[in-house]
Order: structure tokens, then sequence, then C-alpha cells
């Protein structure tokens, strides 16, 4: 090895010492829940800003006004709940507490799947969208009752649509 082979090692040592350590288990839990909190959070609200309020409205009904609009949002909406309820249950994994209690409501969160599709074609019925609005409960539900108490952050449009 040459001596500039040499300091170069020692620079990449020194480089791989000076680098902060993992997160401990302890840490990885306390964000778990975090992002727990976040994820579910943003799904309860995009289930109530944009498709349960919209259609206690009536705006879902054939001839409403501006009908087509609250679909494709309600649409949208599905989706981003879905995609963020997916997440939130992903990250209970990371805490033991949190585990136990979403682990029923996995299920629950897996049947949602088309919601999104039917929101945006008008084919969603009053047991889909009853059923979103019980998963999300038993979500809110779970979490509070593992110490991570979940509230409605509405995502803008840009959010919801990916942008």
């Amino acid at each position: 090895m040459t001596a500039q082979a040499a300091a170069w090692q020692e620079t990449a040592d020194e480089a791989a010492a000076a680098s902060p350590a993992p997160s401990t288990p302890a840490e990885k839990q306390k964000f778990a829940k975090t992002r727990f909190v976040a994820n579910a959070g943003l799904a309860a609200g995009a289930t109530y800003q944009w498709i349960i309020k919209p259609y206690r409205a009536g705006k879902f009904k054939k001839g409403a006004k501006g009908r087509t609009f609250a679909l494709v949002k309600a649409g949208l909406a599905g989706a981003f709940a879905y995609n963020r309820l997916k997440a939130a249950a992903d990250n209970a994994k990371g805490d033991p507490l949190l585990s136990k209690a979403v682990a029923p409501l996995t299920a629950g969160i897996a049947s949602l799947k088309g919601l999104g599709s039917k929101l945006r074609k008008g084919d969603a019925t009053d047991s889909d969208l009853s059923s979103l609005q019980d998963v999300i409960t038993g979500v809110k539900g779970a979490g509070a009752g593992a110490g991570a108490t979940v509230t409605d952050k509405v995502p803008s449009l840009s959010q919801l649509s990916g942008g």
C-alpha cells in the first residue's frame, strides 16, 4: 500500500468512526409512534375533509353542483387515505404496544384498496363509506389505547395528488 493510499484509508476509517450510530431500539419505537400518528392523522383528515363531509352535504348525488370535482377529490382522498393507513400500520410494527393494537385493523385497511377508484367513478355505496369511517375510527382508537393520540390533519389537494 502506498503512503497516499494509507492516508486515504486512515481518513476513511476516521470518517466511519465519526459517523452517528444507528438509532437505539427505544428511539426507533419513539419515531414509529410519531410516524404512526402523522400518517393516521393525514388519513383521517383526508377522509373527513374530502370524503365524509362532501358525502353528508350531498355532493356525490347525481345532479349535484360540483359533483364531478367532488368525486375526483374524493377518489384522490380515498387512494391517499389507503396509502397513509397502510404506512401507519407499517409504522405500528416498530412499537410493541401499537403493533398489538393495530394488528386487528390490517384486514380492514386492506379492504379499502379499491375505494379510491370507486369514489372517482361515483360507484361508492353507503357501506363503503361506513367501512372507511370504521377503519379510521379503529386506527384512532388503537393509537389512543397505545398512547399515540391521532388528530385529523387535512392534506392539501397537491398532497392528495402526490405533488
